[in-house]
């Protein structure tokens, strides 16, 4: 059975604002959003000098989360250890962040690495935290396509960041 789509082309023109052309810094939508101080306007949520956590502006359900290096490379092997390592405990702290605020099933820890991975912004590495719950596809998601997020992205921010780990 095929399913029918419900478009968002408006997505199209915004990818490809933050993306197309803009292999450098100064045109990267995450290192733009790096600058600013963790709030519920700016998404971030932690940073410090080699990684950071945000929300996600598009998110595929409440409580979805990217974390990134701070440094702008489009691939994992361009990381130094430091990065990695740095990438690596901001992710743990995310998930154990949504697991606390949330109260998941499950949560999704995944990379589209690159354009035809599905990556909406392949210039800037990043991962994408997302909990989980049994049964959370609904005839929205199976019928339309169309995820229905019941909070604002103010409201994820003020659940993560009130469940943020100190440290792991």
């Amino acid at each position: 059975m095929s399913l029918d789509r419900l478009w968002a082309s408006w997505r199209s023109a915004y990818v490809a604002d933050v993306t197309l052309g803009r292999d450098h810094e100064a045109g990267c939508v995450f290192c733009a959003l790096l600058s600013e101080e963790p709030s519920p306007e700016s998404g971030l949520i932690v940073a410090n000098e080699l990684a950071a956590c945000l929300l996600n502006a598009y998110p595929y359900g409440s409580g979805h989360l990217l974390v990134l290096p701070r440094r702008h490379v489009a691939g994992l092997s361009e990381l130094t250890d430091d990065e990695a390592a740095a990438l690596w405990s901001l992710s743990r702290q995310a998930v154990r962040s949504v697991e606390q605020a949330y109260r998941p099933d499950g949560v999704n820890l995944g990379a589209n690495l690159g354009e035809a991975a599905g990556a909406g912004i392949p210039a800037h590495l990043h991962l994408h935290v997302l909990p989980r719950w049994q049964g959370d596809t609904n005839f929205m998601t199976s019928i339309a396509e169309t995820r229905v997020l019941p909070e604002s992205l103010a409201e994820t921010w003020a659940k993560v960041t009130a469940a943020w780990p100190e440290a792991l």
